[in-house]
């Protein structure tokens, strides 16, 4: 887990929320708690790089190995049911007859070449933001909430991602796969978060993109957004507390796809609706 000084540089030009003017954090919600952190997921949530960055990564790294496997969009799709690479890896390998022994010798070799050439893609710009998120860090940012991450992805690509399309420094709490012993939909990685911001989780709102990545964020006692992708749109997302397709712009909001908490949002979704969201789901009972 990497802590770092909130930041202080703005990188949008993009309007604040529209709040009525009170100071950052100073924006008691009605039930009597604030939003004072988001955390996000990476993969499929910040950005969509399951099928068009990760997928790709392991084919090239299976051609350099000189092994005849491909993932092709659909079975990837399935794979994606297994969290962390060198586990896909494992399960995948081992139903291919591959002994405990090979995979335990290539099984590293080939998940860090896949990542180093996740990083290369990376840096020449093939990976973007998904719609709206880039515009929701910075209405957050504008009213005094922390961003922060926890993803099972490793660190050495993570860090590389955000730093290239968001600014690393935006960041003061990074949780990644390298920090942690189990997996999403375990909370470990949700925990740790909640650890570095020093934030209960009745002030923070978690933004996944699955069912695992929800589970985790609902384990950890957190109100969870999810934001789902071709992969996860069938996912069994029920626990969630709002899904939407996408963060949205003014020109395409999205669509709300479950809206438990009857919210009835309309147009993107704003750090308003966050505030709005953990209202609801802190109400006392």
């Amino acid at each position: 887990m990497t802590l770092r000084s909130p930041a202080r540089k703005r990188w949008s030009s993009y309007p604040p929320a529209p709040y009525t003017g009170q100071p950052p954090l100073a924006r008691l919600l009605p039930s009597g708690v604030m939003l004072t952190a988001v955390v996000f997921d990476v993969d499929g949530t910040l950005v969509d790089s399951e099928r068009d960055g990760h997928r790709v990564a392991f084919n090239l790294a299976f051609e350099e190995f000189g092994l005849p496997d491909r993932w092709d969009e659909e079975h990837y799709g399935t794979l994606l049911e297994i969290t962390g690479g060198q586990r896909r890896l494992h399960v995948y390998l081992a139903g291919q007859g591959w002994s405990q022994e090979k995979r335990d010798e290539l099984v590293p070799r080939i998940h860090q070449r896949k990542t180093q050439i996740l990083a290369e893609m990376i840096d020449q710009g093939q990976i973007q933001p998904r719609s709206g998120v880039c515009r929701l860090m910075a209405e957050l940012e504008d009213v005094g909430a922390t961003l922060a991450v926890a993803t099972t992805g490793s660190r050495g690509w993570v860090e590389r991602l955000l730093d290239r399309l968001f600014g690393l420094e935006r960041f003061p709490v990074v949780v990644t796969g390298d920090e942690v012993s189990c997996r999403k939909p375990h909370p470990e990685a949700y925990t740790l978060a909640l650890d570095g911001l020093s934030r209960p989780p009745q002030e923070v709102v978690a933004v996944e993109d699955s069912a695992n990545g929800l589970n985790a964020a609902r384990a950890a006692g957190l109100t969870c957004l999810v934001v789902v992708n071709n992969y996860t749109t069938g996912q069994d997302l029920r626990e969630a507390d709002l899904v939407v397709d996408s963060l949205g712009t003014e020109s395409e909001p999205g669509a709300i796809l479950h809206d438990p908490h009857r919210l009835g949002v309309t147009g993107p979704v704003r750090a308003a609706t966050l505030d709005q969201l953990l209202a609801v789901t802190r109400e006392p009972s």
